[in-house]
């Protein structure tokens, strides 16, 4: 049902955002740092819940893979926990590299003017 595949997804990423928690990896806590969750209120277009991970700023070289951490970092995990985890996809997760554009809290910088146009000599 729509409801476990939710469950079981929120579940995977409670368990991981434990671990995160209270790990003593200097990389893992500066990933955590900048991690965050959101579960949408609205559905996509087909009714599927929407969850948006927002990682600022992103740990260079991490790998953020939830189900790869979890297997890491969980002691005693469940059997089918990243199998229900998996199955809770109802499309492959998508992943948007953004680049800073406003930051709203700043007054703003004017963008670079372009380079001056040189007119070349002629032979040179």
């Amino acid at each position: 049902s729509p409801q476990a595949l939710v469950a079981d997804y929120e579940l995977v990423i409670r368990t991981l955002q434990e671990a995160l928690a209270t790990t003593t990896d200097p990389q893992r806590l500066a990933a955590a740092r900048g991690w965050r969750v959101f579960k949408a209120n609205e559905g996509d277009a087909k009714g599927n819940t929407v969850y948006v991970h927002v990682i600022l700023p992103a740990v260079p070289g991490f790998d953020y893979r939830v189900s790869l951490l979890v297997d890491e970092m969980v002691k005693d995990l469940p059997p089918d926990l990243l199998a229900k985890y998996r199955d809770a996809f109802a499309s492959p997760p998508s992943k948007l590299s953004l680049v800073d554009l406003a930051n709203m809290a700043v007054v703003p910088v004017a963008p670079p003017a372009p380079a001056p146009v040189v007119p070349k000599k002629p032979g040179g």
